[in-house]
């Protein structure tokens, strides 16, 4: 019993010694590097000049580590690179390499984050789109002179021309149903009865007759409208801004409503339809998508324009020297 319950014990003191052995040979090989961390002196404040200045440096962070956060996306578990990366710029000074390359930073982070995001959303939906690496290859072959793919001014020409090209596909896939559409309507609207279509490829209606003054480009004018989409969708009223009527100058609207409020006396309701060159255009402005077609109805209230001061006739100098003789009798 005794020899049994020793060498149970051998057994188990030699498992522990082989388990502590093991784990030593296995603490040898799996060494973990630390990263020497170099130890600054300890700062000493010896003036007034020391402490305002130490003291303005730590003021001017309040209110940085949000503006981190939130503006620049930065994850503050990194503040100690953000620190590294500060440092090296200060102790850098005036040291020319050092500013090109916190400059190349800068620039890299609107790359990034500005230029590739417009760039990229620029060619969606066309046949083309970007690749990002090969973005900011061309963007470092360029300041580097490196011409072996293209030259600058030939990589320019040819961005420009797929921008065109690329821009016209788009729009052709995304809003070509939408441009035959309004042709289709004001082609079948310039046979209607009362419509008047002009050379510009406006047309209108009269559906009231004023008969006040006309206004020039540069006058401001009341307006009461609605505008609709050719399917009959309302999109804007002077109503939805309030009571009055809207004011504003001929000059600063459409190319379609400048063209008919030109026309226009005071008085007059007009329904206008106008094509999408003399609309938007090709811009999205929301529910006006690229080139739509627009049904106006719209109703010239009045003109602002100043009343001319009356004049003095020349007789009236005349009967007031009368009076006054009269008067010294």
């Amino acid at each position: 019993m005794k020899k049994t319950i020793i060498l149970a014990l051998a057994l188990v003191a030699s498992a522990s010694l082989f388990t502590a052995a093991a784990q030593k040979k296995a603490a040898k090989k799996t060494v973990v590097k630390k990263e020497t961390v170099v130890k600054e002196e300890p700062v000493k404040l010896v003036s007034g000049s020391d402490s305002v200045s130490y003291a303005a440096g730590m003021s001017v962070t309040n209110g940085l580590v949000p503006y981190l956060v939130q503006q620049q996306g930065i994850d503050t578990t990194y503040m100690a690179d953000f620190v590294k990366g500060f440092q090296m710029v200060t102790k850098g000074g005036s040291d020319p390499k050092m500013k090109a390359y916190a400059a190349g930073m800068d620039i890299a982070k609107q790359v990034m984050e500005r230029m590739l995001p417009e760039i990229t959303k620029e060619f969606q939906d066309s046949p083309d789109s970007i690749v990002s690496a090969l973005l900011y290859k061309g963007f470092a072959d360029a300041l580097l002179k490196d011409s072996s793919v293209f030259k600058q001014a030939a990589a320019e020409q040819y961005f420009k021309d797929k921008q065109v090209a690329d821009k016209a596909a788009k729009d052709e896939k995304l809003y070509g149903a939408n441009r035959d559409a309004g042709r289709k309507f004001l082609a079948e609207n310039a046979k209607k009865e009362g419509v008047i279509t002009l050379p510009s490829g406006l047309q209108y209606k009269v559906l009231v007759k004023g008969d006040g003054p006309v206004p020039n480009v540069d006058e401001k004018v009341q307006v009461n409208y609605e505008g609709r989409l050719v399917d009959g969708t309302v999109f804007d009223a002077s109503a939805k801004h309030g009571d009055k009527p809207i004011e504003f100058r001929p000059s600063q609207v459409i190319k379609g409503w400048q063209e008919a409020l030109t026309m226009m006396p005071v008085g007059s309701k007009w329904q206008l339809f106008i094509p999408y060159e003399l609309a938007y255009g090709d811009r999205d402005t929301g529910q006006i998508k690229p080139y739509s077609a627009l049904i106006f109805d719209v109703e010239l209230v009045g003109i602002d324009r100043p009343q001319p001061e009356p004049q003095e006739t020349e007789e009236a100098p005349a009967k007031k020297s009368k009076k006054d003789k009269k008067s010294k009798k």
